[in-house]
């Protein structure tokens, strides 16, 4: 999987520390992706051209986070019809819940899978879940993640056991 897979894209620069939080799960994952900076308000034709032209470019499923008004992932949902999960920043006075709130009530017809804010971690599982119909390696990686996750969780319980 040379070729990326998914796009990450995020509304400015101050979202990358969330966002690099997908990328990694990616990489632990082997999916490739690309990642972009494009504002749904101050780049609207660029984000426009980005979700038009993913699919061609080989873009299977689209990450997109943004915090306040937090329109991105709608926008990019509006001019494509591949999947699209976004995720809401933590920012603003709300911290948050007004992005939480943009990206879920999206129109009838026009769909966006949101995860929980700051949750580019989930968006990116998800995404592989997503990918994992079609490349079934990715689904044998989502199977190891989680057996290792259900083995740490036990040797934690153990030795929380055994503390007494």
């Amino acid at each position: 999987m040379n070729k990326p897979l998914v796009g990450i894209i995020m509304g400015s620069d101050s979202d990358m520390p969330v966002m690099e939080k997908a990328a990694g799960v990616l990489r632990e994952m082997g999916v490739a992706y690309e990642m972009d900076i494009s504002s749904a308000h101050r780049l609207p034709d660029k984000t426009a051209e980005y979700a038009k032209s993913a699919r061609d470019r080989g873009i299977e499923v689209i990450i997109a986070g943004a915090g306040m008004a937090a329109h991105l992932a709608g926008v990019i949902a509006a001019h494509t019809t591949l999947p699209v999960i976004g995720v809401p920043i933590k920012s603003g006075a709300l911290e948050g819940v007004d992005a939480l709130y943009s990206t879920v009530q999206m129109p009838a017809g026009i769909p966006v899978a949101a995860v929980s804010i700051d949750g580019a971690k989930n968006a990116a599982y998800l995404a592989c879940s997503i990918l994992s119909i079609k490349y079934p390696e990715v689904a044998v990686r989502l199977e190891d993640f989680r057996e290792q996750t259900r083995e740490d969780l036990e040797k934690k319980s153990a030795a929380l056991k055994n503390q007494k």
